[in-house]
């Protein structure tokens, strides 16, 4: 909104870069530069205008093989948020639900079979949410993105300065929040009693789950 000033909000920018790499996000690769080029400045901005610099570096395989043994190999750098907390519960099925009604009032539609705990997607929501919706949502959430960042760093992969970007348009890590990551990292998450259901409702769960 014109004549308003709000808090540089990268959340398209970094939802686009988390997503699984096609064709369309290397050929676009100049116009992502000039959409980062033309935020103005904030903390970690030159992490995400070298992450955008590095898509050139590498072909489209390379990508896709980097991303997969990234994110889909390894759950401590899942990009599914609610699995750091409540690993695969009753509890996620919670959140997951609660996740998809929260978008579904936004006019959010989800679509392409994910689940409403992928990152990418929850950026997206809160790259036009109010922005202290957003806020809400991420600092929620604060524990899982730390976590992954911290895997991140730990595997020395161009993804982490992503998540960098992320935490810092967060405030502070409060003492509350810094001893749930540090249980977090140590206990992993939570695992559910033998004969439960699955961890999804079938409201929140994709028409066909992916192999």
């Amino acid at each position: 909104m014109r004549g308003r000033r709000t808090k540089v909000r990268p959340y398209a920018l970094l939802s686009v870069c988390l997503r699984y790499p096609d064709e369309r996000l290397l050929e676009g690769r100049d116009e992502l530069a000039a959409a980062v080029e033309a935020l103005p400045g904030f903390p970690a901005r030159d992490s995400l205008v070298r992450f955008v610099a590095g898509l050139a570096d590498d072909t489209l395989l390379e990508r896709q093989q980097h991303y997969v043994e990234t994110f889909d190999l390894r759950r401590s750098s899942s990009l599914y948020l609610t699995y750091y907390l409540h690993g695969d519960t009753r509890k996620r099925g919670l959140a997951l639900l609660r996740l998809k009604r929260l978008y579904a009032v936004a006019g959010l539609e989800l679509a392409g079979g994910e689940l409403p705990d992928y990152l990418p997607l929850v950026l997206e929501f809160c790259a036009f949410a109010p922005d202290e919706v957003a806020q809400r949502l991420l600092r929620e959430h604060r524990a899982a993105l730390e976590l992954l960042r911290h895997d991140l760093h730990e595997r020395g992969t161009p993804y982490a300065a992503l998540l960098d970007v992320l935490c810092a348009t967060l405030p502070r890590l409060t003492p509350l929040e810094r001893e749930r990551v540090r249980r977090l990292s140590s206990e992993g998450p939570p695992s559910e009693q033998v004969g439960l259901q699955p961890f999804a409702p079938p409201e929140v769960m994709p028409v066909q789950a992916r192999v």
